[in-house]
């Protein structure tokens, strides 16, 4: 079997998102709520669904403005069940909408999701798994690891001979600075998660 990184640099879908976003850490919470959201549709579904109608679920969701997908009602919901752009879920879709809404009490305990993230981290995949079911709706264990992995907080996005691998370690992305304070190499590091 190939890895992502073999398979993805000449598709043009994948290409892009490999080569520019996956692995690399994240700061900002839009872009973060947008991975989140991504995520919990890609479940059950190919990536490249997802990769398609990002553009559609950029515009369905307000931009991933949080304080304007929390506000979503009953009117809202129905327009995302009737948009073909989406995935027509209504438990992804209300998930979507309450994960805003816990994000908002993020906010106002940490100041944004990528400091909650940052103080609850480093720690085991099976905490963070527990951590995001106590937090967050539709959050099981793939998604969070793909979540997780896909913003730096979890080792194993690319493999080491990737050329992205050294763009992304020139960032040091929170796993990597987990691994180097437990005076480890990341691949002992993963080992633990």
């Amino acid at each position: 079997m190939i890895s992502y990184c073999q398979a993805a640099p000449a598709h043009p879908y994948h290409g892009p998102y490999h080569d520019q976003e996956y692995g690399f850490p994240l700061r900002d919470d839009h872009l973060l709520f947008e991975r989140l959201v991504l995520e919990i549709n890609q479940a059950g579904l190919s990536w490249l669904t997802v990769l398609k109608k990002r553009d559609a679920f950029r515009a369905a969701y307000a931009g991933y403005d949080v304080d304007t997908v929390a506000a979503f009602d009953e009117p809202d919901r129905c327009r995302l069940l009737a948009n073909a752009g989406i995935v027509r879920n209504r438990l992804k879709i209300d998930a979507v909408i309450e994960n805003a809404r816990r994000l908002l009490q993020i906010r106002e305990q940490f100041g944004s999701f990528a400091a909650w993230l940052d103080h609850h981290h480093p720690q085991q995949e099976s905490d963070w798994v527990r951590l995001f079911r106590a937090t967050f709706k539709f959050t099981g264990g793939e998604i969070v690891r793909e979540f997780l992995m896909s913003t730096g907080y979890l080792p194993g996005a690319h493999d080491v001979a990737c050329p992205i691998f050294a763009r992304i370690a020139a960032l040091h992305p929170p796993w990597m600075i987990a691994a180097e304070s437990f005076h480890h190499d990341w691949s002992q590091w993963r080992s633990l998660v």
